[in-house]
């Protein structure tokens, strides 16, 4: 298979050193909007170019509480076992939230390992993995506009079994970024006879720099609709402040990406486009990082 056979969002590249394999997780099922959710598939490739599967790495047992709306799965080594963390909805029974399954192999099976660490009265999404330098892991994942309307990022540490280890630490609004737009309609938050703009916050990623700058990737909607835009952590560590560049690295409805280097020592970065169902595809495009920022290769 090509990237253009395989309907995925939320696209993730795990490279697999031992078998100088490529693994690609990301949103799967054919409609995560609606209907129960099947699980995650995978594809694997030596080449980037030619795939193999789709291969079931995620499929829920009976009594797992998700059962609508599989989104976004990432896949980290931890400990010398791999996990996924991705989000479920289970309407009328629990809110939307983030969890992490894990397995002995990067297909999997993964099943899933303890509760959801995002809060359990927070509409949450898209969390992803994060390694600081004194080796403390934590979460990072985003607050709904559904219920905030102005989407936040939000960090939580993490112990050493990867769950919760503290309070949430506020990150970030998606208004702060001068290229975020409110969406195109507004909805009754809070008080319904006083409707609020609403930003999306969508698909957190961190990535170091070699010359030791902390990103993150992000996205939302800007000007030409769903894009992709870097902030800068001034600290260098999670908790930030966070600084946003001016204009998004992805405005041409494309977002919800990460990076990752190859086995041939170049960075690329994928992200699905475009971003309508059934029609999103992986994209990867070479980059190369200028210091304190990162920039496409054209």
């Amino acid at each position: 298979m090509k990237l253009q056979d395989i309907q995925i969002r939320d696209p993730f590249v795990l490279p697999v050193p031992t078998e100088q394999a490529y693994y690609l997780f990301g949103s799967t099922d054919k409609n995560i909007w609606d209907g129960t959710g099947t699980g995650f598939d995978c594809y694997r490739s030596t080449d980037l170019e030619n795939w193999d599967g789709p291969i079931p790495a995620f499929r829920p047992e009976a009594d797992f509480w998700g059962t609508t709306q599989f989104w976004a799965p990432e896949a980290h080594v931890w400990n010398e076992r791999y996990y996924l963390v991705a989000t479920f909805n289970a309407p009328g029974r629990r809110i939307r939230g983030s969890q992490l399954l894990v397995a002995d192999r990067p297909q999997g099976p993964y099943r899933p390992n303890g509760e959801p660490f995002t809060p359990a009265n927070w509409s949450c999404l898209d969390a992803t993995l994060w390694t600081e330098p004194d080796a403390s892991p934590w979460a990072v994942f985003s607050h709904e506009w559904l219920q905030v309307h102005d989407g936040a990022l939000w960090a939580r540490p993490l112990d050493s079994d990867l769950q919760s280890a503290g309070r949430p630490v506020f990150l970030f609004n998606a208004s702060e970024a001068p290229w975020a737009r409110p969406m195109n309609k507004t909805i009754p938050c809070f008080d319904p006879n006083r409707p609020y703009p609403c930003f999306v916050t969508d698909g957190p990623f961190l990535h170091r720099t070699a010359a030791g700058t902390l990103l993150m990737l992000w996205s939302s909607i800007g000007e030409f609709g769903y894009a992709m835009g870097i902030s800068r952590s001034e600290s260098g560590r999670i908790t930030g402040p966070w600084i946003h560049q001016e204009q998004p690295i992805i405005s041409d409805d494309g977002g919800h990406g990460m990076i990752f280097k190859g086995f041939d020592g170049r960075l690329r970065l994928t992200f699905h486009q475009p971003n309508d169902t059934p029609n999103e595809r992986a994209v990867f495009l070479p980059i190369r990082e200028t210091g304190d920022s990162i920039v496409i290769e054209r």
